[in-house]
């Protein structure tokens, strides 16, 4: 069963008086797949650390399901696939998987584990070490790490974006299926808005930091999404918009013309 996010005034400022995050209400439904766009900076990746419990609110809460998310963490229903793919290096790819499994209590099952594998474009490389794969390998591994345990919070910050572009399409194009089909709750960070608009039900538009919401963006495609859903004339239009929102943020932060 998926879970719902709120955020209550939540807000992140750094020591030395840096404020990432301006005060947030904002709720996320569960099942639902969230885009957060926004310039690089805005404090995209700090909402969703603070979602995860890995930054502590200068104010505000953030709840998972009613609960805090180190109650979520514990119970194995929340999984992240951040940048870094912090793979362990002793470790095979298969014995990755196999740890975060052991973590949540979760049954080892090999053949799920080797189609997980397969999904992400692995196969052949379940028993090799982090040292031997490129980044781009590493970093699908990281995702197959993520989806292992079916969480039912999943959150993903650039996920796709150590990949080739033709493998990036594919991950785009496989992956959403697999969180569909079970119901998870999913939040995407991106710097593409073709990514954002076609595997999201919802597109959140940042400012530059500190984040605040520009436009929320209802997604309203069929699914499941079809290959080149982006040069369809509905998509292709609510592109436009996201882009315009963005444009819109950057605007308000630019200083004005002395007068």
């Amino acid at each position: 069963m998926s879970v719902p996010v709120t955020l209550h005034a939540l807000a992140k400022t750094y020591p030395g008086g840096v404020e990432a995050v301006r005060p947030l209400d904002m709720e996320f439904a569960a099942g639902r797949t969230t885009a957060l766009v926004g310039p690089s900076g805005c404090g995209k990746s700090t909402v969703l650390r603070l979602i995860a419990g890995l930054e502590v609110p200068s104010g505000g809460s953030a709840a998972i399901d009613g609960a805090p998310p180190s109650e979520t963490t514990r119970r194995g229903d929340l999984a992240l696939a951040f940048q870094d793919p912090s793979l362990l290096p002793w470790r095979t790819v298969r014995q990755n998987i196999e740890l975060v499994l052991g973590l949540a209590g979760r049954p080892l099952r090999r053949r799920e584990i080797d189609d997980l594998i397969r999904l992400v474009g692995l196969e052949g490389f379940g028993d090799t070490r982090p040292a031997a794969l490129s980044g781009g390998m590493r970093q699908r591994a990281a995702i197959a790490r993520a989806l292992a345990t079916a969480p039912r919070l999943l959150l993903l910050d650039e996920p796709f974006g150590a990949v080739d572009a033709l493998t990036r399409q594919q991950l785009a194009q496989d992956l959403p299926a697999l969180w569909e089909a079970r119901n998870t709750t999913t939040l995407l960070v991106t710097h593409s808005v073709a990514e954002a608009v076609t595997l999201s039900d919802r597109v959140i538009v940042f400012s530059p930091r500190p984040a605040h919401v520009v436009a929320d963006i209802a997604i309203d495609l069929p699914r499941p999404r079809a290959p080149g859903l982006e040069r369809n004339p509905v998509c292709a239009a609510l592109m436009d918009e996201v882009v315009a929102a963005l444009s819109s943020g950057m605007a308000e932060t630019r200083p004005r013309a002395a007068q």
